[in-house]
């Protein structure tokens, strides 16, 4: 039997750090917090070999005074709160005091720090929770702490660290949600001595988005800000054109607070599931600001969880305000009609284009010099006149660039020279023949650089003249059919398809939606009933949301032990009421979210009464699809069906122009 003792200090501490401390990111992490704690309005971070031999980070906040830089070290130590009370009223990112400790417990530390009234600055080693060396230093105000060789003494933890280039990217992802979570604050991050990231901490998210995320991020935005008395909601949310097949791109923030809340992801999706494929998920750059007497964040030592007073409400008020932004816009998705082997011969032309040697650039850098200084043409120059020696024609083609091309490509050169500049009299745009001081670019798009400018794919946002707007109805121009599932309607220079069966479904779902909110629905017996056998979970939840389920036309009552007979069901799922479909609706049940909140089992419903809805490759008259159209008039949201699929695309007329070659 093994005795019972008590541990050393040092295993304690590297016990107590391995909470903490997991990787370079969570060093890091640590000392960012601390950074922005002390109101600094300046974070330079710095790492080598994704930090496992090097991690610089310095700010120009507060400073620690000399006297307690030492008792920063220790365990527990912190400035952030006094008594137990301050636990529920957090405003700062840290407050356990054990970072620095943890930090320390594993690594070669050197800290050197400066207050606004201290004439000189502190410089503090300590290695492996020892104390090596504190004096004074010339330094700026602020704090710079470098940790070196993590995990030196600990080479079991070491080893399960990954490589240099996995462990970088760990950290370069936490800087950036870092410096999301605080436009305010200036934040460099420099990795192997390159810059990586650079924020300006003007306040603007917007502008810190397009640095992190790109321009396509960027540029499909919708603004998102509700204000309450007990919370406030700002940012951005993404349009559904840049989903995601992972929740990565869903970014919240607390009070300031890089956190992972299963609550607020299950509100985000739940507002999106109108409008996006199932397993696709939104992108999201949302600030919260609530009363921190209402959070609970001293769960988990890495500071990433905390627990909400009503979970309820909050998931009511992101509901509320990721949905306000979604609705009423006109999310159509624009397809793009460039073909997969343009793409692949621009880029081949691309890199086999010549590229003058660096001697023949300097010679006619000093020959269009030369002409332009004398106004004379100089022996073997240009003729005056002329103007650039780069306006001249490029020299020919070696060979072997036409050898490398493959024959399409060859084919599709040779007519594009063909038929770029058709002559005066066979333009159809022209007069039969022309007038000489016409400019054949002008009519055509050729040359014009406002055409000639690339159109990148987007979702459309149209708030004025909507496709479905009932003003707009009476100008569409329905072309017809297409494949017995397609109907084209051409609007507004905009050539809009509608897929028949997803345009049904929606209208279904939307119809069934609307009939059980108001009770407009009859009750279907079932003999033999369907018998239902729960597990205690799945009872307690039947139980809870009975009253729901008898309110929409189920009738259930207790049949012996965990057997449940379903004896009616409501008429129009009559014919698909099986026992599958009861359990996956009680299984889509959450009893911490949808308490009192009867829509998803409205929607479950409504969903499986979308199986009656008209399928593909079934031909419709202009009659029939004229009345789908109207229905989706009526709809709140007619751009995607219940699944997300999209239920309208369009194609522009200038795409249609371009496949055509009127547009070069």
């Amino acid at each position: 039997m093994a005795n019972i003792t008590v541990l050393d200090q040092s295993t304690i501490n590297k016990i107590a750090a391995g909470e903490v401390i997991e990787r370079p990111a969570s060093v890091v992490k640590e000392l960012l917090e601390n950074a922005i704690d002390a109101h600094a309005t300046a974070v330079t971070v710095e790492i080598k070999d994704g930090g496992c031999s090097l991690i610089r980070v310095t700010d120009n906040g507060w400073g620690i005074p000399k006297e307690e830089i030492p008792l920063a070290f220790l365990r527990h130590a912190t400035s952030k709160i006094k008594t137990v009370e301050d636990l529920f009223t957090i405003s700062s990112l840290g407050f356990r005091g054990e970072a620095l400790a943890s930090i320390a417990a594993v690594a070669q530390v050197e800290l050197i720090t400066k207050t606004g009234d201290s004439l000189t600055g502190s410089r503090y080693q300590i290695e492996g929770g020892i104390e090596k060396g504190l004096e004074e230093i010339g330094a700026p105000e602020g704090t710079t702490i470098i940790a070196r060789n993590l995990f030196y003494n600990t080479p079991a933890r070491k080893k399960f660290l990954k490589t240099p280039m996995t462990e970088g990217a760990h950290v370069a992802a936490l800087v950036e949600k870092i410096a999301l979570s605080h436009p305010d604050i200036s934040i460099r991050f420099i990795q192997n001595n390159q810059n990586k990231l650079y924020t300006s901490g003007n306040h603007n998210l917007k502008d810190l988005i397009y640095t992190v995320f790109g321009r396509e991020i960027a540029g499909n935005l919708l603004p998102v800000e509700i204000k309450e008395d007990w919370i406030t909601v700002t940012g951005f949310t993404g349009k559904p054109v840049i989903a995601r097949s992972n929740r990565n791109y869903e970014n919240y923030f607390i009070n300031g607070r890089y956190i992972k809340s299963t609550i607020i992801s299950r509100a985000i999706e739940e507002a999106y599931k109108p409008y996006m494929m199932q397993h696709k998920y939104p992108f999201t750059m949302l600030h919260f600001h609530i009363e921190p007497d209402t959070l609970d964040v001293n769960v988990h030592p890495t500071k990433m969880e905390l627990r909400f007073a009503d979970g309820e409400r909050v998931y009511n008020a992101v509901l509320r305000a990721v949905s306000s932004a979604l609705a009423h816009k006109e999310l159509i998705p624009q397809v793009s009609l460039e073909e997969k082997q343009e793409k692949e011969a621009r880029q081949l032309a691309e890199k086999l284009a010549p590229r003058p040697e660096p001697f023949e650039v300097r010679r006619r850098e000093n020959l269009e010099q030369k002409t332009s200084s004398s106004g004379t043409a100089q022996p073997g120059g240009p003729s005056p006149g002329a103007g650039s020696v780069y306006a001249r024609q490029a020299p020919p083609r070696p060979s072997f660039v036409s050898e490398l091309m493959p024959d399409w490509l060859k084919e599709r050169r040779k007519d594009q020279e063909t038929h770029s500049m058709p002559p005066a009299s066979l333009n159809p745009l022209k007069g039969t023949h022309g007038t000489g001081n016409q400019d054949p670019g002008k009519e055509t798009g050729i040359g014009d650089s406002s055409s000639s400018t690339p159109i990148q794919p987007e979702q459309l946002d149209l708030f004025d003249g909507k496709l479905l707007d009932p003003k707009a109805r009476l100008k569409h121009k329905l072309i017809g059919q297409l494949f017995d599932t397609y109907w084209m309607v051409e609007y507004n220079e905009q050539l809009f398809i509608i897929d028949q069966h997803a345009a049904h479904e929606k209208v279904l779902y939307e119809n069934t939606i609307k009939s059980l909110k108001t009770r407009q629905y009859d009750m279907q017996m079932v003999d033999p009933p369907i018998i239902l056998t729960l597990n205690m979970n799945e009872e307690l939840l039947l139980k809870k949301y009975m009253d729901y389920f008898a309110g929409i036309g189920f009738e259930i009552e207790p049949f012996g032990g965990r057997e449940y007979a379903v004896r009616g069901v409501p008429a129009n799922l009559f014919s698909i009421a099986k026992k599958e479909l009861l359990t996956e609706m009680i299984d889509g049940l959450s009893e911490d979210i949808s308490v009192h909140n009867p829509d998803i089992i409205y929607e479950k419903v409504a969903s499986m009464s979308c199986k009656a809805a008209v399928k593909g490759h079934h031909t419709m008259s202009f009659q029939e699809a004229n009345v789908l159209i109207d229905q989706l008039l009526d709809l709140e949201n007619p751009y995607a069906c219940p699944h997300g699929r999209p239920t309208i695309i369009s194609m522009s007329k200038y795409e249609l122009e371009k496949k055509f070659k009127r547009i070069v």
